[in-house]
């Protein structure tokens, strides 16, 4: 099965994300039930005993609650064309999820991501064109309210000829932080 952790965009940014899908010839959107922020992406996990160990690695993992602000837009240039998405603003807590998250899988033997965190979600692919600098310009100083991070969630994915689908498989709370009285 193909695995990947990742915080859910909740309902309202969802839909300011989904507001932005215009004006932008031949591009291939994705569905905003599909928005999502990936943490680590684990690739196939071949074995139940294996899959079993990610959920309980996982179920480990100590962070607490934070806020995500969803800001600037970027466009990443791949051989089949481009990946339109909205960043992130630099975040600790963030950062920290992610490490918190690459750790639990390396100790039960899950490679090590090669790959740099580069935190956003991405809203659509198209074949390289000159109106997504257009399309970049229009909507980069958009920004939805900052989002409430409660959980991050283990996902499987299903590779088809449409947009992929997505399988929640778990959920994993976050603490609330502490609150001291004065």
């Amino acid at each position: 099965m193909r695995l990947f952790t990742a915080l859910e965009i909740a309902s309202e940014q969802r839909l300011f994300l989904a507001e932005r899908r215009a004006n932008l010839p031949g591009a291939i959107w994705t569905p905003p039930e599909n928005y999502h922020l990936t943490l680590r992406f684990l690739g196939e996990i071949k074995s139940r005993h294996m899959a079993e160990e990610v959920d309980f690695a996982l179920s480990r993992v100590e962070a607490t609650t934070f806020t995500l602000q969803i800001s600037g837009i970027g466009v990443t240039a791949t051989p089949r064309g481009e990946h339109l998405w909205f960043g992130v603003e630099p975040s600790e807590p963030l950062v920290r999820l992610q490490s918190r998250i690459e750790t639990a899988l390396r100790r039960i033997g899950l490679s090590p991501d090669t790959r740099r965190f580069t935190p956003r979600v991405t809203v659509a692919y198209l074949p390289w064109s000159p109106a997504a600098a257009r399309w970049v310009q229009l909507n980069n100083l958009s920004r939805p309210e900052p989002m409430l991070v409660h959980s991050f969630t283990l996902f499987r994915s299903f590779l088809g000829t449409d947009a992929p689908h997505y399988e929640n498989c778990a959920d994993y709370p976050l603490a609330h932080p502490l609150v001291t009285s004065v």
